[in-house]
């Protein structure tokens, strides 16, 4: 067990933090924001001294094995949501300190699940900061290290440190150098965040909404500066936004795919094809059951369209209190909670890729049983798909499933209604954000006690690094030494 490079990668996490933060003091800075200046600037400092550490006791082994990946990953996600949550407390902008780690363990892990009740008196620099940690954690803190600075020596070194942070049931690299897969993944990344930017702008959006929106939208996040999240802006900012949802949502190497012109490979893409054909599926079905509400065809595909691909995508913004709308909508809006975005992607839940590998796998079951002799693989995208990725998908619907009945029944103390909870737990372990009832959209976790808030912000980690890394944590052979 290699506990010195663990302390490093940490540290080097904690020096990026410190640097995150720079934007959103200098905005507080100019707004004349005393507190959250004070707050920011010593989060800053402390950061800073903690990260300076690494110089003092430098490791000599660089090597990261496999538990040191996971268990890196697992801690450094803690720690930058622990240390993030300081600007809020210094500052006195929420006052407890649970509900501050909620709130930034909740933007880290691109959730966007709330305890604020008035978001609008948040002081702006901390509403950048709040939403800039959707941006920074949608594509992975630990990749943004992999694209712009070595982290450690070794054959599989940044493999494992990917494997751990990126979703999906297996990592693929876009090109044979992992660091360069990561530069080209976060070029992706910022080329569409500024396409978005720049779309809104031309809407009619001011600068600071349109980069805390975009921050929001490309993170798959949610977190809105407005207590009514995007009801208030036109449809074609909502339009943009709704199609940058289904964008974000998407693979990201199929975006490669698309610059090096292989539009066939894209064509035949299994999972994509599959996640668009759910989400037209879905914008029909709840176009057709809302109809009554809004009495035209036209706005009740544009609020179905634009809450589809925010709660498949694990978004979670919203322009109507979906709460009000029939069961049935309200059912299918739960189902694609679970289902999630794709793989490779910044959305969360459950992913398209495993509903997909899920499928072919008990296909496959069912063939057996009718012919044991039989010899068959289950097939994606023409590969052949490896039996040790099927177990760790069953391995990881077990562990999704004993983590979902374990939280509700931690939360049940609240006294909340069955649908408060269920949907609460879905929201914060698929990483969307808003449930139904007491949490729907236009309500706020703020009610749950403390106890509860730290079992969702469990919920979301573990949501937002897919179980293992965060399991691992309380896996005694994982910090064996031997």
């Amino acid at each position: 067990m290699n506990l010195r490079m663990i302390f490093r990668l940490i540290c080097y996490i904690l020096r990026v933090e410190a640097v995150c933060l720079l934007p959103s003091l200098g905005i507080s800075l100019f707004q004349g924001e005393r507190a959250a200046v004070i707050g920011t600037a010593v989060t800053i400092a402390l950061a800073a001294s903690i990260s300076l550490i690494t110089y003092l006791a430098p490791p000599k082994d660089k090597q990261i094995g496999a538990r040191e990946g996971f268990l890196s990953v697992a801690l450094c996600w803690v720690a930058v949501s622990a240390m993030g949550a300081l600007p809020f407390f210094i500052s006195g902008a929420i006052p407890n300190y649970i509900d501050c780690v909620f709130e930034t363990v909740s933007g880290f892990t691109t959730t966007g699940a709330s305890i604020l009740t008035d978001i609008e008196a948040l002081p702006m620099g901390l509403l950048y900061w709040r939403s800039f940690t959707h941006w920074l954690g949608g594509m992975g803190v630990l990749v943004f290290l992999l694209a712009v600075m070595p982290m450690g020596k070794g054959k599989n070194s940044l493999l494992h440190v990917m494997r751990a942070e990126s979703p999906g049931p297996q990592v693929d690299k876009l090109v044979p150098k992992l660091q360069d897969s990561a530069k080209i993944l976060y070029a992706i990344y910022i080329g569409l965040t500024l396409l978005q930017i720049g779309l809104l702008l031309a809407g009619g959006m001011t600068l600071f909404e349109s980069l805390t929106t975009a921050f929001g939208t490309a993170g798959t996040g949610g977190f809105a500066i407005k207590g009514d999240s995007l009801v208030g802006y036109s449809h074609y900012l909502q339009t943009v936004c709704t199609v940058f949802m289904i964008l974000f949502g998407v693979n990201f190497s199929v975006f490669f795919l698309l610059l090096l012109r292989q539009f066939l490979k894209v064509l035949k893409n299994q999972e994509l094809l599959l996640y668009l054909g759910i989400i037209f599926f879905a914008i029909a079905i709840i176009s057709w059951d809302i109809f009554p509400i809004y009495q035209q065809v036209g706005e009740a595909i544009h609020q179905a369209a634009f809450q589809v691909s925010s709660i498949i995508t694990t978004t979670g913004f919203a322009t109507a209190d979906f709460n009000q709308w029939p069961a049935l909508s309200k059912t299918l809006l739960v189902i694609l909670m679970i289902f999630g975005a794709c793989a490779g992607s910044t959305g969360g839940g459950m992913k398209i890729a495993r509903v997909l590998l899920l499928c072919k796998a008990g296909r496959r079951s069912i063939k057996r049983m009718l012919r044991p002799r039989s010899v068959s693989q289950v097939h994606m995208d023409g590969q052949v798909v490896g039996e040790d990725v099927i177990q760790n998908t069953y391995s990881y619907l077990a562990f999704y499933t004993a983590i979902t009945v374990a939280s509700l029944l931690l939360i049940a103390i609240d006294e909340f209604s069955l649908e408060t909870n269920f949907t609460a737990v879905l929201a914060c372990l698929n990483n969307i954000g808003p449930g139904l009832d007491m949490v729907g959209p236009m309500g706020s976790y703020a009610n749950f006690s403390g106890f509860s808030k730290l079992v969702l912000s469990f919920d979301m980690l573990a949501g937002r690094l897919e179980i293992f890394p965060i399991i691992m944590l309380f896996v005694p052979m994982a910090w064996s030494r031997n």
